[in-house]
């Protein structure tokens, strides 16, 4: 399991490859991987995402672990950055390794639910306008509700 919380970019590719190649006897790889979305009227310059140093890696670890615990899996990686991103930029990737796609899956889903709404970090949107910070949305609270 491991868990990263960076401020720089990270190689996609080789993280995927190096996640799949760590245990061969997994029959499942899943990869998500989030990206800066530009705001709908295409004025989003950068997202600053802050976080707590200490308490943000004891947060993920701990999802991640209860993760492990609920689905069959041989490992788990998380991938978050902060800092100043820019539309298209890569913000954080997560994958799960187990023996079949079901447990690989759902736990995917669940980290991805958990990173959404009770990662503590905070985003704001910076536009040539101002900047707003990024509030909760009912429909990632809502999705929270499977688990």
């Amino acid at each position: 399991m491991r868990v990263v919380v960076q401020q720089e970019p990270f190689d996609l590719g080789a993280e995927a490859n190096a996640f799949a190649e760590a245990d061969t006897g997994m029959g499942a790889i899943v990869t998500f991987t989030g990206v800066v979305r530009d705001l709908a009227r295409g004025d989003l310059d950068v997202m600053e995402i802050e976080h707590y140093p200490g308490m943000t890696e004891k947060a993920l670890g701990k999802i991640a672990a209860e993760a492990k615990e609920r689905w069959s899996l041989g490992d788990v990686l998380v991938i978050h950055r902060y800092g100043r991103l820019a539309p298209g930029d890569r913000i954080m990737m997560v994958a799960t390794a187990a023996p079949h796609r079901k447990d690989a899956f759902e736990a995917a889903e669940f980290l991805m639910d958990y990173l959404k709404s009770r990662a503590p970090f905070w985003k704001k949107e910076i536009t040539r306008d101002g900047a707003d910070w990024v509030a909760a949305r009912d429909e990632d609270e809502a999705a929270l509700t499977r688990w």
